[in-house]
């Protein structure tokens, strides 16, 4: 072998040394050429990779995960519940103050009572009312009953007079045709009506005798003993009551 190409040789070793040697500078030992740190990766690592503190000789050392995030974060929930506490507090104190205010004032609720107490009528009766009996002379055979409110406040004269003539075991009926459309009201100093038919107009009528006392009962409290003629009155069994009316004409008209 010449000397010539024993140096070819070696030139081509050393070259290849060489370059061997410049892959393992820019090779990373896993067969990934490493391209240096970005900002890119670093953002992109930082979410997983684990913070670093010093030690005492110089070096760092990893901290445990979540040690540096946690003040964050209980930070932000004490601030969180603090301001949700404080909110529903004061929306709490002023909807009870509301309410309380509310109720102290009682002005729905009392008016409400006071009112209905002052239109609610009591029901007439003996203790508060007068009741007279008059023999009329049209029609033929009857007897107006009238009751004057004699109190302070209206009365509700309902129903019919419940008449009981002399010792009769039994009171008339009533003539249902005559029920009124409305609750007859008496205010102080007014007056309602009833008429009694007595007997039958043409003596059809039976087991006629003359009453000479009179006892007339309400609907609810004390009744009334309204004087008759000092003759008395006859009656018999066509004996027979019209409900209570606001007016004398409505009474008279059975």
């Amino acid at each position: 072998m010449s000397a010539r190409t024993t140096r070819t040789r070696l030139l081509a070793a050393t070259t290849v040394a060489l370059a061997a040697l410049a892959l393992s500078a820019c090779d990373n030992g896993k067969g990934v050429r490493s391209e240096g740190p970005s900002g890119g990766s670093s953002a992109a690592s930082g979410s997983s990779s684990q913070p670093t503190a010093p030690t005492a000789d110089g070096g760092t050392t990893a901290k445990p995960a979540g040690t540096d995030t946690g003040t964050g974060t209980d930070t932000g929930g004490s601030a969180g519940r603090s301001q949700a506490k404080g909110s529903g507090s004061g929306a709490g104190s002023t909807g009870g103050s509301t309410g309380g205010s509310a109720g102290k004032d009682g002005t729905g609720s009392k008016t409400g009572s006071t009112g209905q107490a002052g239109t609610r009528n009591v029901a007439c009766d003996g203790s508060t009312t007068k009741t007279t009996a008059t023999v009329v002379s049209r029609p033929l055979n009857h007897l107006l009953l009238t009751v004057t409110n004699t109190g302070t406040r209206n009365c509700d004269l309902t129903g019919y007079p419940i008449a009981r003539f002399g010792e009769a075991q039994s009171v008339p009926p009533v003539a249902e045709e005559t029920h009124p459309q409305a609750v007859v009201t008496l205010a102080p100093g007014e007056s309602g009506y009833a008429g009694v038919l007595l007997s039958a107009a043409d003596s059809s009528g039976s087991n006629g005798y003359t009453a000479k006392t009179l006892e007339v009962g309400f609907d609810k409290g004390r009744g009334a003993t309204p004087a008759l003629p000092a003759k008395g009155v006859y009656v018999d069994d066509r004996l027979t009551v019209t409900y209570w009316q606001q007016s004398l004409d409505d009474a008279l008209g059975y």
